[in-house]
């Protein structure tokens, strides 16, 4: 269990957000924000988190769409006792579901009904155990490293949540895209991708990815976000006073916003 002493209390989009969070192990960032602020939610929408962790993602989905049905799902108990109390800190209804997410029986509990939710979010262990060396903490060696059927397995469990034309959003590494392609090809359409870079100079870090359930259109690449505080979009996003290009397309992938090309001014802070 958390003491005190063992977490923190840090402010997310602009302070809108108070979270407590371990000091040691996975702690939520800009990854987390800017799935949040991809995700596309209307009120009266049931949306599932999957390894939401403290509730970082969900809630500032939550914070920016009043009125959703959120449901949490988290492995790790600790952690979901910490987004339980967040969802109190921060007056948000939300479930909170201890479940594996690999496992199908583990998932009977989550209450949602499936082929029932509009959205579902989800930022999956993705860092390739084969090519990363393995942290020796436990919270974050288990939030970050992925075997080979992760992604699928993940993937899978959301195709069972999701309604015909729901949506998901994942958030994963941009050398992975191959990766990402091969587990939405049964089942889901549509996607759009966006890249995320460290500066426009430097080669994209991340992928926010969009797919809809059931969907035959073809894939879209958006133009790249920069995180170096030059990409005034990104900036608003992380402040929570608006969402990203993948919020504002709607299920035929038509966005409804306009997107501009990368800035091409550099000011790096480093890498996500």
């Amino acid at each position: 269990m958390h003491e005190p002493g063992d977490t923190s209390d840090d402010a997310f989009i602009g302070g809108r957000l108070r979270l407590l969070q371990p000091r040691r192990g996975h702690r939520a960032g800009h990854d987390a924000l800017l799935l949040a602020a991809s995700v596309a939610a209307q009120w009266n929408d049931t949306v599932v988190d999957l390894g939401a962790g403290v509730g970082a993602a969900g809630f500032a989905v939550a914070a920016r769409v009043p009125g959703i049905d959120l449901t949490l799902v988290e492995i790790d108990s600790e952690i979901c006792a910490l987004a339980s109390e967040n969802a109190v800190r921060n007056r948000i209804t939300a479930r909170i579901v201890n479940a594996d997410v690999t496992d199908r029986a583990s998932l009977d509990v989550v209450e949602v009904v499936a082929g029932s939710a509009a959205a579902v979010l989800m930022n999956p262990p993705f860092n390739d155990a084969r090519r990363h060396q393995a942290s020796p903490d436990d919270g974050r060696r288990e939030a970050h490293m992925a075997c080979a059927a992760t992604l699928k397995t993940w993937t899978e469990t959301a195709l069972r949540l999701l309604k015909p034309r729901g949506t998901l959003t994942l958030i994963w590494r941009a050398e992975g895209l191959s990766d990402v392609l091969e587990a939405l090809e049964n089942g889901f359409g549509g996607l759009i991708v966006q890249p995320v870079h460290a500066t426009p100079d430097r080669p994209a870090v991340r992928i926010l990815v969009r797919a809809v359930k059931g969907s035959r259109a073809p894939l879209s690449i958006l133009p790249g976000l920069a995180l170096d505080g030059t990409d005034a979009v990104v900036q608003r996003a992380l402040t929570g006073e608006g969402a990203l290009p993948l919020a504002e397309c709607d299920a035929g992938n038509k966005a409804r916003v306009s997107v501009t090309a990368m800035p091409s001014r550099s000011n790096a802070r480093g890498e996500p």
